[in-house]
């Protein structure tokens, strides 16, 4: 394993926010097998993390983080139809 970082590290890698690494991570978007749990502390291997949201299989329904996404992209072309996205 490489080395191991916090769950507010990995968010501030992700660009996320800490409640939806806990929900990934419930939902099994990052497997067991890239993180080591102790009580209530986590540590994540960041690269095996990545390589697993990677492989994710394109069919699985959205994230809510991509649902909000896709809608605000979606909203920004009808608020803003002649921007370049």
């Amino acid at each position: 394993m490489n080395e191991l970082i916090t769950i507010d590290a990995l968010a501030k890698k992700l660009s996320v926010s800490i409640s939806t690494v806990r929900s990934w991570v419930r939902q099994g978007y990052i497997p067991k097998d890239t993180y080591v749990q102790i009580a209530k502390t986590y540590r994540f291997d960041y690269d095996r993390v990545i390589e697993a949201l990677r492989q994710r299989n394109k069919d699985d329904p959205p994230t809510p983080a991509e649902m909000v996404k896709t809608a605000q992209l979606e909203l920004d072309l009808v608020v803003h139809p002649d921007k370049d996205l």
